[in-house]
């Protein structure tokens, strides 16, 4: 009897095991976010966990393997999804011709007391040669734009090279929630 309740308590630990790794391996990452180009939404030292098989949306905050570091990933913001327009004129987001609130910033600005815009004008065609997002790719930028290695200087991201959609902060305990 005691052989066959320690059997049925390892068989449970196994299986308990098994599918903590496949949600790990295919449902979500813990992802820990290093430097400060996402500040004030996501803290250097940060950890969270991404959904790997989430929809990615504009204003989604995204893992990619960083393009210029192998190795590394970087966690960034999406701009700018397939088809889109994207240009910043006067410290101002538009998409597709339509100006963009990014409420996520408002803090950040309004810390700002150079009198110098957080995101600097650009556009696609400026920055790339050509006006929209590529098919299949995404723009993407950190929240911080000042010192951000973002879309601006690594190009567009494949959206098939996406590892995750950051969702939920657990680290540090006073930042337990969801992402903006």
């Amino acid at each position: 009897m005691k052989a066959k309740e320690i059997a049925k308590s390892i068989l449970f630990y196994v299986v308990m095991v098994g599918a903590v790794i496949a949600l790990r391996h295919y449902v979500f990452s813990p992802v820990e976010a290093i430097g400060d180009s996402m500040k004030p939404t996501i803290n250097d030292g940060e950890r969270m966990f991404g959904l790997k098989l989430a929809e990615i949306e504009r204003f989604d905050i995204v893992t990619f393997p960083a393009p210029d570091d192998p190795g590394r990933d970087y966690v960034k913001r999406v701009i700018g999804l397939p088809g889109d327009t994207v240009a910043y004129k006067n410290d101002q987001l538009y998409i597709n011709g339509k100006k963009y609130e990014e409420s996520y910033l408002d803090e950040f600005k309004g810390k700002l007391t150079d009198g110098q815009p957080l995101t600097n004008d650009f556009d696609l065609q400026s920055l790339f040669g050509y006006e929209k997002v590529p098919a299949g790719q995404l723009f993407v930028l950190g929240d911080n734009r000042r010192i951000s290695k973002d879309g601006r200087i690594i190009g567009m991201i494949d959206e098939e090279a996406i590892l995750t959609n950051v969702k939920f902060v657990f680290w540090p305990p006073n930042r337990i929630g969801t992402v903006d």
